[in-house]
């Protein structure tokens, strides 16, 4: 009877370590059909797509450019293809032995050494950084035998900008360089991110910079099948990229570099202007530079050149250099008096050379003859002294706010970035520029000066063109364009880009009316009548010359025996024709001495282009550039048959256009 127990307790004992063992293996496929459940079903679409991403590689393809053409299709920026030898930090074991054995195969220069240093500071050691670019085929054939050697080390094909006519509209135009770690933030946290995936350049300055959305594209994209080590076995989609639409400028660029040359190794700024439009036909800004220079990364020592010269290269003069107006202020002078009824154009005010107030004597060098003033013959000959006494008349805020709707110590609302305000004073602009008490008092001393275009007034040559087409088109107000139209790529429709309204100043036609015949009397029988003498047309204008620094009390100024950067600047105003204009130009050549004779030529020679079709011969063009020049010498040129040197840049720099393709 005992082994019969025992027979039975073993057989319960076993039956219940089955039962414990079933329900133990029942459990755990319970688990595996929960988490078969868990992944193939609730997690089905996002293990699916990471199943897609590993298999899969979306590669962006960065689009072609937009080119920049000149109001005549004249090409200001374009692509070119070219081989780029690149090197990835982090995958080169010995990166100053890799270079020099590079160097035995490849010429790799000075230069290409500090740009390259430069961007891998600025970069990240991940990133594939430039060593060398425009690489010849024997070149890229020699690398290609030896590639096996330098890990890390490959060539590409990119595309590069290229501005084919090199220093010349350089600050209207702009230029591209590798996108740095502000902008990278900038784009990440805006909705263009996407956009800008495998892209390393990007617009900094000009047109390039402004109109970046437009000239850049749409991004495309490849599907690649990967294998497990990454290497593309198929495309499986493919979105192509939408190049960049072309920027058409009203700039005219054969008008841009006459005047750049009768500049020549002057500074200075000139803006022309269509009064009825307000196009800009011309943007000049002396000295210029290379913007070929930026697209590869520019190196330490030619970013240091340029950054560092004493002439201000990187300014641009016309947008950001600001100057007071000169003797250039007193027709708009004469128009507050006439509109706010102070004076009317047959008050007669006596010019005996200077002017007292205060215990001070304010002097009238230009105004050569004096005598009794009225408003005509106070602009022909640039009386000080009349416009010393309507300053005191109407006061400062009152030319404040007659002023700024001409644009002066405004924004004028051009189409690219960077535009400065400058300074129109007034007792609430002086209160809130100064922080001391004792200075923020506006003294009535300070107010005479104004009437003449000196002491606070600073503005732009920007400014002082627009203001002065105002005048030429009748109080009518026109913001200026420098981007008449936008053209997609492959057609050849283009898409105008609808000018900013106008405004109508609401000045009387008769107010107007005199102070263009006293701008004519200008031409005619005042301070430029040299000048525009034998003109085959009939313009109005106005000279000025402008304090660079400020003299002494008991200082006199001597142009002969100051340095060259301490002399006067020379201003000059100007529309033309006189009856119909369809040109207003304000140009300063810096510390040049009288407008008369440094920056009424060069107006003289751009009216004479715009108008006539003329362009100066050799001869006069050194006497332009030297200061020297009055009314043109010698038999002009016909500016039809001047050479234009086409691609005169780009065809020393242009790469085989099948580069991209080949690789």
């Amino acid at each position: 009877m005992k082994v019969i127990r025992n027979v039975q307790l073993e057989l319960a004992r076993f039956r219940l370590r089955v039962l414990v063992a079933s329900l133990l293996v029942l459990l755990c496929f319970g688990l595996l059909v929960a988490r078969l459940f868990y992944l193939q079903v609730q997690r089905h679409d996002d293990l699916r797509a990471q199943a897609e991403n590993n298999r899969t590689a979306v590669v962006p393809i960065v689009p072609n450019r937009g080119q920049i053409l000149d109001r005549n299709g004249i090409v200001l920026a374009s692509n070119y293809s070219a081989y780029t030898l690149e090197i990835t930090p982090t995958k080169v074991a010995n990166l100053t032995q890799t270079l020099d054995e590079l160097a035995q195969l490849v010429d790799i220069t000075p230069r290409d050494l500090r740009r390259f240093k430069k961007l891998r500071e600025e970069g990240k050691s991940f990133e594939s950084i430039p060593l060398r670019s425009r690489l010849s085929d024997e070149e890229v054939a020699r690398f290609a035998a030896q590639r096996y050697r330098f890990p890390g080390v490959d060539i590409k094909a990119r595309l590069f900008r290229s501005y084919p006519y090199g220093e010349l509209a350089s600050h209207v135009i702009g230029y591209i360089g590798r996108i740095n770690t502000a902008e990278k933030e900038q784009l990440d946290e805006s909705e263009e991110t996407a956009n800008y995936r495998g892209t390393d350049y990007i617009g900094k300055l000009g047109v390039e910079q402004s109109f970046e959305r437009q000239l850049h594209g749409i991004t495309g994209v490849d599907a690649m099948e990967t294998s497990a080590g990454g290497h593309a076995i198929r495309r499986l989609s493919s979105q192509p990229a939408t190049p960049g639409n072309s920027i058409k400028l009203s700039i005219d660029i054969k008008l841009q570099k006459l005047i750049e040359d009768m500049y020549g190794e002057r500074r200075g700024a000139l803006v022309a202007l269509d009064p009825k439009t307000g196009e800009v036909l011309a943007f000049v800004s002396k000295p210029t530079f290379d913007p070929n220079l930026f697209v590869e990364g520019i190196d330490q020592e030619s970013w240091q050149g340029l950054n560092e010269s004493i002439d201000k290269p990187l300014l641009n003069r016309a947008l950001r250099g600001t100057y007071p107006p000169g003797s250039t202020y007193k027709p708009f002078m004469a128009l507050a008096a006439l509109t706010t009824g102070k004076r009317s154009a047959n008050t007669l005010i006596n010019d005996p050379g200077f002017f007292m107030f205060g215990g001070r004597r304010f002097g009238s060098p230009e105004n050569e003859r004096g005598g009794i003033m009225d408003m005509h013959r106070a602009i022909v000959e640039s009386s000080n002294v009349y416009f010393y006494t309507l300053a005191n008349e109407l006061g400062v805020d009152t030319m404040h706010d007659f002023m700024a709707p001409l644009g002066f110590g405004q924004l004028t609302g051009i189409d690219i970035h960077g535009e400065v305000r400058g300074v129109l004073p007034s007792t609430d602009w002086k209160r809130n520029y100064f922080k001391r008490p004792e200075q923020q008092r506006w003294f009535a001393g300070e107010t005479i000066s104004l009437g003449i275009g000196q002491g606070y007034n600073s503005f732009t040559m920007l400014q002082l063109a627009q203001a002065t087409a105002i005048v030429a088109n009748n109080g009518i107000k026109h913001p200026p364009q420098l981007v008449l139209a936008t053209q997609a790529p492959g057609s050849e429709v283009s898409e105008p880009i609808a000018p900013q309204a106008a405004t109508d100043l609401g000045f009387k036609p008769e107010h107007v009316d005199i102070i263009r015949r006293a701008m004519v009397g200008v031409t005619q029988d005042g301070t430029s009548r040299r000048v525009f003498a034998d003109a085959g047309y009939l313009s109005g204008g106005k000279t000025g010359t402008a304090q660079a620094v400020s003299l002494g009390k008991n200082e006199r100024y001597n142009a002969a025996r100051m340095a060259e950067r301490r002399r006067d600047h020379a201003l000059y105003i100007a529309y033309a024709p006189a009856d119909d204009p369809t040109i207003a130009i304000a140009a300063i050549v810096e510390n040049a001495g009288f407008g008369s004779t440094s920056a009424a030529p060069i107006t003289r020679r751009a009216f004479d282009y715009w108008l006539l079709g003329l362009y100066p011969n050799d001869k006069d063009m050194d006497l332009v550039r030297t200061g020297q020049a009055s009314v043109p010498v010698g038999k002009p040129l016909l500016a039809a048959e001047v050479p234009w040197p086409r691609d005169a840049v780009a065809g020393q720099a242009l790469a085989p256009a099948s580069a991209a393709s080949a690789l």
